[in-house]
């Protein structure tokens, strides 16, 4: 077995959410949510950053062309979801509470398809400067 790389690609993209489940009142959306769950939404500048681990290529020495997996990522990730309203304007939202570990795993699931089986995988979204979550943990 030869050498395995981890290789990363930085992206980013804007969004509105609201954390917020129909069949609970007001009261026990904010107990859990808190200003999550504000009715008029919020919105987080995200920061995504793709991981993939592999051999490098013998011809090329790449893991993964970065250009390639850059126009993967913005056609699959940030072309659907960047200056939306998860919640209103995504298929994938639109039952799906859309928190960030939700968003990680459904960015995972975009992009899983379009990306080597021999390459593993993993996603880290940080909604904020603090808090971030990765995928598969």
């Amino acid at each position: 077995m030869g050498q395995k790389v981890a290789v990363f690609r930085k992206e980013h993209f804007n969004a509105a959410h609201r954390l917020y489940r129909p069949e609970w009142n007001e009261a026990r959306n904010w107990e859990v949510f808190g200003k999550c769950s504000y009715p008029n939404y919020h919105g987080h500048n995200y920061e995504l950053v793709v991981k993939l681990v592999g051999e490098p290529d013998p011809s090329t020495g790449c893991v993964i062309d970065l250009k390639l997996l850059s126009g993967i990522i913005q056609r699959e990730v940030v072309d659907r979801f960047d200056h939306r309203n998860l919640n209103l304007d995504t298929n994938e939202f639109a039952t799906l509470i859309p928190t960030a570990e939700n968003i990680a795993i459904v960015i995972y699931g975009l992009l899983r398809p379009h990306i080597d089986p021999a390459h593993e995988l993993f996603i880290r979204l940080y909604e904020t400067e603090r808090n971030f979550v990765e995928f598969p943990a």
